[in-house]
């Protein structure tokens, strides 16, 4: 078995397990710097573990790519494997630590008005007392409570807000710190009495547009936003007009329809409106980067010995 490596965020520790790995199981493991650098011998790899688009684009002998992101909506396009039956796994379960800490602090961030401060001292101004909010006692919603919505409700708990429920498509979800699960055809209900909106959505067809203006209309006002999931999921329009005239006191966005965000666009001046350059889950922080790699090298020996492999994408669903 041949396997190319293409992660350029690795550093030397991560190569070694890589590669003690690769030995165990009787592989072969290539390291490229890019993708017109992989050596003619490695042609006919079999795995890729990495961000290799042009790889798999036009060969069909790879039969398992597994993406360091969670998110795999890039890959699920018409044409993108040469080979269509490649198995892809993602790294979800990696990225709920740090995604969970950055909504944590965008949050507070927005409660206590900290960007506001924060402007005024860069332009060296002492500022005043503002009106502020709590995570305690306040109403939270997390629309996706996967890995990193879970992860965000362990944190959140200990706020001692009012209320934690979760949505998700099938209305079931095994963590504890949810007070409630809904299902996601309950949503306009929760929507009514939801404070804090925390979105963690994967890119799919049904998720596109979930929070529509008419569904943001449903949220009290005074009611906040933060999305980590894809940008696809907000009608950005509505957001921006429901911002504007405070109808929602702010937002959080680390995903946008369009990125790197448009110097155009008007989410730029918009009130009350925290924006981060899709960095709250990347492989920047130390315990993602080595739980990504310790994931992928446990699915290598599941892969050599004819096992199941974990975090499979279903092609249809879309995650």
């Amino acid at each position: 078995m041949k396997i190319i490596v293409y992660n350029k965020a690795l550093r030397p520790q991560h190569k070694n397990l890589i590669s003690e790995t690769a030995v165990k199981v009787g592989a072969e493991v290539c390291f490229i710097d890019s993708e017109d650098s992989i050596p003619e011998d490695f042609e006919d790899a079999e795995v890729f573990y990495g961000t290799g688009l042009k790889t798999i684009g036009k060969s069909r002998h790879i039969k398992w790519f597994c993406a360091p992101s969670a998110g795999v909506d890039f890959l699920l396009k018409p044409g993108v494997f040469a080979n269509e039956d490649c198995i892809i796994t993602n790294s979800a379960g990696a990225y709920g630590v740090s995604i969970a800490e950055h909504i944590i602090m965008v949050s507070l961030m927005m409660m206590r008005q900290m960007h506001v401060f924060f402007r005024k001292s860069i332009l060296g101004e002492w500022g005043r007392p503002l009106p502020q909010k709590s995570l305690k006692d306040c109403r939270i919603t997390v629309l996706g409570t996967g890995d990193i919505g879970s992860s965000f409700a362990k944190r959140a708990k200990a706020f001692e807000p009012k209320s934690i429920v979760g949505v998700c498509r099938s209305g079931k979800c095994s963590e504890s710190s949810f007070d409630k699960i809904f299902r996601i055809d309950e949503l306009d209900e929760v929507l009514r009495d939801t404070e804090l909106l925390v979105m963690c959505l994967p890119g799919t067809a049904e998720t596109e547009g979930v929070l529509s203006k008419e569904r943001m209309a449903l949220l009290p006002k005074g009611a906040y936003v933060v999305n980590v999931g894809r940008g696809s999921a907000i009608d950005e329009s509505a957001l921006i007009e429901n911002l504007e005239n405070e109808k929602l006191a702010g937002a959080a966005l680390d995903v946008f329809a369009n990125e790197p965000l448009p110097e155009v666009s008007p989410l730029w001046n918009t009130k009350n409106l925290i924006i981060t350059p899709h960095v709250a889950g990347n492989l920047t922080l130390d315990h993602t980067l080595d739980k990504n790699v310790e994931m992928f090298c446990e699915n290598m020996v599941n892969y050599a010995e004819g096992r199941p492999l974990k975090h499979v994408i279903d092609k249809a669903r879309g995650y």
